[in-house]
């Protein structure tokens, strides 16, 4: 068994953990939170094991009843991988300690590329990330770019991408950040990071991409045109390609499927826990091919995406799985049928 700690229990953090639980080799030694809020109740409910960051932080569980493992040491003591799901930035200042542990550790898309030796998609790199320390499952938006451009350039060779992201403004548990009435451009300046973020896991591949942030909370949608490399590339084959791929899902309007909010909704029937969409779904007739370029809209579940990468990660550090093996498990006890 892979004993395996989650370092934050917040949107990434606690569907990890969820995940990591579910999985026939691995064992969740504990999570890592900073206070006794509503979170960290769910967590005790669940049977996880609470570890504080600090002894300010374990003596305010204690106070409100908790009896926590010990602090963040106490855990890579007891684990072989971390998961680092903290905040954008915090990553980066447990790097040390996780090294001089000499334990194996993910990262979240929201640290530097060069925080780790490799910036993963399972798909796409599983084989790169073998027996590394230190990797970083990149985030939502580069994740579904990753899975959709490696199957088209698979199938038919990428010439080059532009993407125009419509970025949801917050996740549901932060209602105190914006834009209210208002679609903000974020950045003004093209391009955003997110193309510069997809060449981390495919360096190869030309890619410019443009981003705004809407008054939304659950989902990216992405307006993507890909120029493709063969001639005569037709509608059909392209809709194939995804349907032959991993973890993309179609979606039609013949289904009544015409928003994100239906995509949502569609998802919550699937029976996976909180209703979370681990695949990107593109809408299948949207597809279309105009002088060799394939145009497609696609949105993203920026809370849920990234999960079944970290899931892989964890089995490519310690090499305990290959990677159609590892995918295999993580699909099963995730409930992707593809």
């Amino acid at each position: 068994m892979i004993r395996v700690g989650v370092n934050g229990f917040g949107t990434i953090g606690r569907r990890v953990a969820d995940a990591v639980a579910k999985q026939p080799d691995m064992k969740l030694v504990g999570i890592v939170k900073t206070k006794p809020d509503y979170k960290a109740k769910i967590a005790a409910q669940k049977g996880y094991t609470l570890f504080g960051v600090d002894d300010k932080s374990i003596q305010s569980f204690k106070d409100a009843g908790y009896k926590p493992g010990g602090n963040v040491e106490n855990l890579l003591s007891q684990v072989d991988v971390i998961v680092d799901a903290t905040p954008e930035d915090v990553g980066a200042a447990y790097k040390e300690m996780y090294r001089k542990t000499g334990k194996k550790a993910i990262f979240q898309g929201g640290e530097e590329h060069d925080i780790a030796e490799v910036s993963f998609v399972a798909q796409c790199n599983y084989d790169l990330a073998k027996g590394k320390q230190f990797i970083r499952a990149v985030s939502c938006n580069t994740t579904a770019l990753s899975r959709t451009l490696h199957t088209l350039d698979q199938a038919f060779g990428v010439k080059r991408a532009r993407i125009v992201i419509a970025r949801r403004a917050s996740d549901p548990d932060e209602p105190t950040k914006g834009p209210i009435d208002s679609v903000n451009l974020d950045p003004v300046t093209i391009p955003s990071h997110h193309g510069p973020d997809v060449q981390t896991v495919l360096p190869h591949i030309p890619i410019v991409t443009m981003a705004y942030k809407i008054p939304t909370t659950h989902m990216h949608l992405h307006s993507v045109i890909v120029s493709l490399k063969e001639n005569g590339v037709t509608e059909d084959r392209i809709i194939n390609a995804f349907k032959e791929a991993p973890r993309i899902l179609l979606v039609s309007q013949k289904d009544g499927i015409r928003a994100t909010a239906h995509v949502m909704d569609y998802a919550r029937e699937l029976g996976r826990n909180r209703g979370d969409l681990y695949e990107p779904a593109i809408w299948k007739e949207s597809i279309k091919v105009v002088d060799g370029e394939a145009y497609f809209f696609m949105a993203v579940h920026q809370e849920s995406i990234v999960v079944p990468e970290n899931v892989d990660a964890i089995r490519a550090v310690t090499g305990s799985a290959s990677k159609s093996e590892s995918m295999a498990m993580t699909n099963k006890t995730l409930g992707i049928l593809n």
